[in-house]
């Protein structure tokens, strides 16, 4: 299966917003004035039309996901669900700045594309490994990486997008290009240096590999018709993470790698059981203390046990904790052994050529 699809685009008239600078803080915290800002910008809009109700349906649980994550002390998965919801609301105030009562907005399209092209010269480039080298902690860095490759992704089909659909649609797209590079500028910002060693993070073809075979695998009806939208999130992660990969982005990979292996829980022919509450809670400890314990920086890994400890935290108000099971049981081991050296690739099988012969009567 190679299934990969972004969220559809979604437009409607909005009154334009005048929405603060994203480094206006006022001696906050920035990511929770960043949090905030965008909380602010959707409760300022009382629209009721659909296109509007399907952004903010989209965007308004992830940002008070950000902000109960924040308040939870849970930093890491805090920006990771501002990055979540904040590219269509910053791509949806581009695109209502683009637009004006003219017939030839395909022409407008495609001078904006030039001009962008022009301005956006270097980030539309391909990423070099290097490109974020100097951000600290390394699940800035990871978070950040994944938004570089989009840049060039969502640049690239917006005119051909426009075409294909409508003009308003290729400004979307337009919008979040833009969008993806302010995000990793704004996680620069965030960069602290943390004195710990680097996580020896390295190509992960192998196990790419194997979650695709996995993946593959689980792909069989029922469920390939009953949970079709569950794996094309899951392939989706699992394909950024390839790409992350095969450009060099290493910490990106790596968090892509493991939200896939978190994604595919939905599809599991046998899904793991819940773990109960105590068991939960002992596991998350331990976890926590072989990441605080090292002198490396592991902070990708916290990221995903930040996940599974909110996870857990839901669960006390009376759902199954399903994903914190997958991220104990799962997702925090195949971390850490991501991070060892690499295993000898399996050799390949022989090639083998059939060739089946049908002779014709009468021939």
């Amino acid at each position: 299966m190679k299934a990969r699809v972004h969220a559809l685009p979604i437009l409607l008239p909005l009154v334009i917003a005048i929405l603060p600078a994203a480094g206006t803080t006022g001696g906050r915290d920035p990511l929770a004035a960043e949090i905030a800002r965008w909380r602010d910008y959707i409760q300022r809009h009382a629209e009721s039309g659909e296109d509007w109700t399907q952004i903010k349906q989209a965007t308004e649980p992830a940002l008070a996901a950000a902000e109960t994550a924040l308040a939870r002390g849970y930093r890491w998965l805090a920006l990771q669900k501002l990055g979540a919801a904040r590219g269509y609301l910053a791509a949806q105030v581009y695109t209502e700045t683009q637009r004006q009562a003219t017939a030839d907005e395909a022409a407008r399209v495609e001078t904006e594309w030039n001009r962008l092209g022009a301005a956006m010269r270097r980030d539309l480039a391909a990423p070099a490994p290097t490109a974020l080298s100097g951000v600290e902690p390394a699940a800035l860095r990871a978070i950040a990486e994944a938004a570089l490759p989009q840049v060039r992704a969502f640049y690239e089909s917006s005119l051909e997008y426009g075409r294909a659909t409508t003009p308003r649609y290729g400004f979307l797209y337009l919008g979040l290009a833009q969008a993806q590079r302010d995000f990793a500028r704004f996680c620069r910002t965030l960069a602290a240096p943390t004195g710990q060693k680097k996580p020896p993070v390295r190509s992960l073809g192998l196990e790419l590999d194997a979650l695709e075979s996995e993946l593959l695998a689980a792909y069989r009806p029922p469920a390939s018709i009953d949970k079709h939208s569950d794996f094309i999130v899951a392939s989706d992660a699992l394909k950024e993470a390839r790409d992350l990969d095969q450009a060099g982005l290493r910490y990106g990979a790596l968090a892509r790698y493991l939200l896939a292996v978190q994604r595919l829980t939905p599809v599991r022919p046998t899904p793991r059981p819940p773990l109960s509450s105590d068991v939960l809670q002992q596991r998350l400890k331990q976890w926590d203390a072989r990441l605080s314990q090292s002198e490396t920086d592991h902070s990708i890994g916290r990221l995903f046990l930040e996940a599974a400890s909110a996870d857990a935290a839901d669960a006390a108000a009376g759902a199954a904790p399903v994903f914190a099971t997958t991220i104990v049981e799962d997702v925090l081991p195949r971390y850490f052994a991501a991070l060892e050296p690499a295993r000898p690739s399996p050799p390949r099988p022989a090639p083998q050529t059939t060739v089946t012969l049908v002779r014709w009567p009468y021939t």
